[in-house]
């Protein structure tokens, strides 16, 4: 006899139940359908890619977090985020692609990183991205935010924060103090100011050779408090100093300027110069997005612009500018806190429990109703009553017909809401109607509740 093997998954490998998976699910489809409705398309990029090219521009931390290996003389690594594959995707498809060319993307990346609490190594990203040819409007970097915030609003998710910088900025804040040689280095200091503070900051910038007047002067910039519009005024005293600085300025003030017309309310945005972005490919608006009843789960999405990523696949300016939701790490912190609607899930609608030794009236009714577009499932199984009925109650389904000799001889469906437990005889055209005004006042509940 052979050994049985201990089935077990991989640590940072997240696995659902299926009633959490139709939640899963039910997040998922109100972001592909948000991002639908404004103007974006469908693609689906390779999980593995060769590795000269998703690691043409990583390095750092990105390169000690992927999964590559070798299939014959073959160097591959799968894919550790969606931007990159969609630069590679642009670059080689661009004759065929009309631009601007909006497009999403929900896929699963794999980062070999800790795994703990919260943190995958396999997970869901849902990226928007629009990518121009030659050059890209500023005016879309302030669009980005309003399509995340409808799909938070869908979801039911109100109070959160998207939080927003220029990284030109801080490059030419740090040629200012003369620190360009280490821009990349202050700016993965600059990043981790909510993780560990300022004193760590300052204690990290100095082990890099970055101190005295010039970074208390810089700080202090970085993380003074107030209005937008104050901060925005701190800024402009800095205006002729520095090209790249002064550009960074105007593209904050129109960011800030046009995200309110796009119809993000402004207690859900404000500037946050701290906000840097650890992937080296972002090149100026730089967002991150907190869930302000929770600021210790950190981002929820995150992205920005760049204008030079699919410089090492082509030499055509393509410019772009997307946004990202860690879907994996966003249900879970929703699914851990309890704040997702169980009311939703279920995928199946109706139970139909035959109460006749003879199935063939339930099994022509329930087709009857499936094909109205009611989810519909037949209980085909020997059990006692009671133990049916615990079989739609553990799946939460909402609705349960009978069909017994007294339902055939009166042409009538027992039909009751689980519910309520309100029980009713109704014609099949009246079970439909019945059922379908009740699901659809289900489906109309918001996915999330997070309780003041």
């Amino acid at each position: 006899m052979s050994t049985i093997i201990t089935p077990r998954t991989l640590s940072g490998f997240m696995e659902l139940a299926p009633q959490e998976q139709v939640l899963f699910e039910h997040i998922k489809n109100v972001l592909e359908s948000t991002y639908k409705s404004f103007g974006f398309f469908p693609i689906d990029t390779p999980v593995l890619e060769y590795s000269e090219i998703l690691l043409a521009k990583a390095g750092g931390e990105t390169e000690k977090q992927i999964y590559r290996f070798n299939k014959g003389d073959t160097d591959l690594t799968m894919r550790f985020d969606l931007t990159v594959p969609l630069a590679k995707y642009v670059a080689k498809n661009q004759g065929e692609i009309s631009f601007p060319f909006r497009r999403y993307q929900i896929g699963k990346v794999y980062r070999g990183e800790r795994a703990q609490k919260g943190r995958f190594r396999e997970f869901y990203q849902a990226d928007i991205d629009i990518i121009g040819d030659g050059e890209l409007s500023i005016i879309n970097d302030a669009e980005m935010p309003s399509i995340i915030y409808n799909v938070f609003n869908k979801l039911g998710i109100e109070d959160f924060t998207f939080r927003i910088n220029n990284r030109k900025i801080l490059y030419g804040l740090f040629e200012m103090y003369d620190y360009s040689d280490k821009v990349t280095d202050i700016l993965r200091v600059i990043d981790k100011f909510d993780k560990i503070g300022l004193e760590n900051v300052l204690k990290e910038l100095e082990e890099i050779g970055v101190g005295g007047d010039a970074v208390a002067d810089i700080v202090s910039l970085l993380t003074m408090q107030g209005t937008d519009k104050e901060k925005l005024a701190a800024l402009k005293a800095h205006v002729g100093k520095n090209e790249l600085f002064d550009t960074g300025v105007e593209e904050l003030t129109q960011v800030l300027y046009y995200i309110g017309r796009f119809g993000v309310p402004a207690k859900n945005y404000k500037i946050d110069l701290t906000i840097a972005r650890g992937l080296d490919y972002y090149t100026g608006t730089v967002y991150e997005t907190t869930i302000n009843k929770h600021p210790e789960i950190g981002s929820v999405c995150s992205g920005g612009r760049y204008d030079n990523l699919a410089a090492y696949y082509t030499k055509k300016q393509l410019p772009g500018v997307g946004m990202s939701i860690g879907l994996t790490r966003l249900f879970y912190i929703l699914n851990e806190y309890k704040y997702i609607n169980e009311k939703l899930k279920s995928p199946i609608d109706v139970l139909l429990i035959p109460m006749t030794d003879d199935m063939s009236k339930a099994v022509e009714t329930a087709a009857v109703i499936r094909s109205s577009g009611i989810n519909i499932q037949t209980y085909l199984e020997d059990k006692k009553f009671k133990q049916k009925l615990a079989y739609a109650n553990k799946l939460s389904i909402p609705y349960c017909i009978f069909i017994g000799e007294s339902e055939i001889e009166s042409n009538l469906l027992t039909v009751k809401d689980m519910n309520t437990g309100e029980q009713q005889s109704l014609t099949v055209e009246e079970c439909i109607s019945t059922i379908k005004n009740g699901i659809d006042e289900i489906n109309s509940e918001k996915c999330v509740i997070i309780p003041e």
